[in-house]
């Protein structure tokens, strides 16, 4: 049983009366937590949005006289590389990485001359002088750079590949190619042919 003095009722009056001063920071504290989560939400937003309206569709007359057998533009601006059929009834556009560097950067038309599955993967002289430590060869498989699928272009160590490190795709870390996530250029590489015209812009 609870003893009733005067010190507990002035105690207890207290903080009664506490009450009505306490109320309004306590709602302060949970408006401004509100308000930091409205701002987190929004600031999510506009980054989608941004990364959406970066990838702006193209038109293939921009790039080429005809589409030929297919046509490929990889536009390293915006990371993005668009897709259309021999007769532009399909049009597809993908998420990439690009070149590190503009030195790594080549520019300009070529083509798809090979397609090969489980590609193995040779580091170019250029890469092991930025790291001597790289392999001689790495065979396919989950540390292989290039991932499931490669598309090779006229020019020698210039690829269309995937690779199993999602967190480069959409950004500059290739040292020159063009990456997809696997799926993505498991996807391309059955519906592009050999020939297919390539632009890199």
């Amino acid at each position: 049983m609870t003893n009733i003095t005067r010190r507990n009722v002035f105690f207890t009056g207290l903080a009664a009366s506490a009450l009505p001063l306490l109320a309004p920071s306590v709602l302060r504290a949970q408006s401004a937590i509100l308000d930091q989560a409205d701002a987190a939400a929004a600031a999510a937003e506009d980054t989608i949005r941004r990364n959406i309206s970066s990838f702006k569709t193209q038109d293939w007359r921009d790039h080429f006289e005809t589409l030929g057998v297919a046509s490929i533009v990889c536009d390293t601006k915006s990371r993005a590389l668009h897709y259309w059929n021999h007769d532009g009834t399909d049009y597809r556009m993908y998420p990439t990485t690009v070149p590190m560097t503009d030195d790594l950067t080549r520019l300009g038309y070529t083509e798809i001359v090979r397609k090969k599955v489980g590609p193995t993967w040779t580091p170019t002289p250029s890469m092991r002088e930025r790291d001597p430590n790289l392999p001689d060869m790495l065979p396919a498989g989950g540390e292989n750079p290039l991932g499931t699928h490669a598309m090779y272009l006229t020019w020698p160590a210039y690829l269309i590949h995937g690779t199993y490190d999602t967190r480069k795709i959409g950004r500059r870390s290739s040292s020159g190619c063009i990456g997809l996530y696997n799926e993505k250029i498991a996807e391309l590489f059955e519906i592009t042919p050999i020939g297919t015209q390539v632009r890199l812009v």
